[in-house]
């Protein structure tokens, strides 16, 4: 099998060093008292969306991190379908897929199941974590970051 290199366009933390370090910074603000694996299945969802290789490279080596299963990893692009992810995990990745795919809006069905899993507070960090990957994911896509160069 022969890959085909794609030539990455630019190195935008070396381009724009104050826009990568504000954006890291609203990623870690985001991030504040979610579950770490929580986390990374919701970037994880939203970069396999947007097909960003980057951030699903980057994304699935850190759950593994985080302690999540290969099967559950496996299995996240059929998380519907699936019985190995918990209603709060499924009531997540829904918001992730509706706030992901914004022009098809955010159905109150799904906000309020979100709502009826995460308490205000913890929606509030997980909406952030959502419109912060999807930062991360366009960014990334743009400028044909590799994937295995963190």
């Amino acid at each position: 099998m022969t890959t085909i290199p794609v030539p990455q366009r630019m190195n935008f933390s070396a381009v724009a060093p104050r826009v990568f370090k504000a954006v890291l910074a609203l990623d870690a603000a985001a991030r504040e008292r979610l579950d770490p694996v929580l986390v990374e299945l919701v970037q994880i969802r939203a970069s396999q969306i947007n097909r960003c290789a980057y951030c699903i490279d980057y994304h699935t080596t850190d759950a593994r991190e985080a302690g999540e299963t290969e099967r559950r990893i496996h299995q996240l692009g059929a998380w519907e379908e699936s019985s190995l992810y918990t209603a709060r995990e499924r009531a997540a990745l829904a918001l992730t897929e509706a706030v992901t795919r914004l022009p098809d809006g955010v159905p109150d069905a799904v906000y309020d199941e979100a709502a009826r899993h995460f308490s205000e507070a913890e929606l509030a960090q997980l909406i952030a974590l959502i419109f912060t990957v999807n930062a991360w994911n366009r960014l990334n896509i743009t400028a044909r970051t590799t994937p295995g160069t963190r």
